[in-house]
């Protein structure tokens, strides 16, 4: 009978959480980690940090600056996000909620996100007189100088960034509503943030009415959520619809927030 070596080390699903934890403490305020930071902040030895991050590495979820010896995210997390979304993983996750407010609200409602200088939307949910549209909306790009759907993602963007996004390059006139000049444009863009939502009529598709509110992950905007109808059904409502359309808005974001990577207590082995 051959002895069996006992097992050593910490249980594969906490390795796994381990590893979990230190991929997702990769955002946008920390976008890279050395070795001694990740030991530190986790309460890993070094040599554990550095086989930790070299693994992760090795399967391009990470790569590594061969001259700061940093970390930064590589392209398998790149990968995995663009299956996730293109496979309707995110439409998946946020049209219920979409649905719960249609049916409150009896408007049709939509989520979309950045995509260059546009918002795409990413699924929808029809309201009590119908589809929007003769097709599905999903897919559907929105130029982002016109309608409440882009005007709300865009204004809570630093006026900096949003200038090298939408100027300096042609902007189409969809309707006599439609604004192209910078200038007033910014005024908008600025009512956004002083209000908490956009509202538009007629300045992408003349016949429709959009109230929309930014999605916010932390203090981080990554999409808005609408309601979009005919003109008539829309008109004079905003007061009345925009608390709802808030709450949604707010229960999306939570729902897109990830677990926070926790800070580990340094423990006595190191491992």
């Amino acid at each position: 009978m051959v002895e069996q070596s006992p097992v050593t080390g910490p249980p594969p699903l906490q390795t796994a959480d381990r590893v979990l934890n230190v991929l997702l403490s990769f955002d946008r305020e920390r976008p890279e980690w050395g070795v001694t930071e990740v030991a530190a902040e986790f309460g890993l030895d070094k040599s554990v940090a550095q086989r930790l991050l070299a693994a992760l590495a090795y399967r391009g979820f990470l790569v590594s600056d061969q001259r700061t010896r940093r970390y930064r995210l590589g392209p398998a997390v790149w990968h995995l996000s663009r299956v996730w979304e293109r496979g309707g993983g995110m439409a998946s996750l946020v049209r219920p909620a979409l649905e719960a407010l249609a049916e409150a609200v009896g408007i049709g409602a939509l989520f979309a996100v950045p995509d260059g200088v546009h918002m795409r939307c990413v699924t929808a949910a029809d309201g009590a007189t119908g589809p929007l549209r003769y097709y599905a909306l999903a897919g559907e790009l929105y130029p982002a100088h016109a309608g409440a759907t882009s005007r709300a993602y865009f204004g809570m963007l630093p006026p900096g960034d949003r200038a090298v996004l939408l100027y300096g390059r042609p902007m189409a006139r969809f309707s006599e509503n439609t604004l192209t000049d910078p200038v007033r444009l910014e005024e908008r863009f600025a009512e956004v943030r002083r209000l908490g939502y956009a509202y538009s009529e007629g300045e992408y598709d003349p016949q429709t009415a959009a109230l929309a509110v930014p999605v916010l992950v932390g203090r981080r905007p990554v999409g808005t959520l609408s309601l979009a109808s005919a003109l008539q059904d829309l008109r004079g409502r905003q007061e009345e619809l925009v608390g709802p359309l808030q709450s949604h808005a707010a229960d999306l974001g939570r729902l897109l927030t990830p677990t926070r990577p926790r800070h580990v207590p340094p423990r006595r082995d190191g491992r």
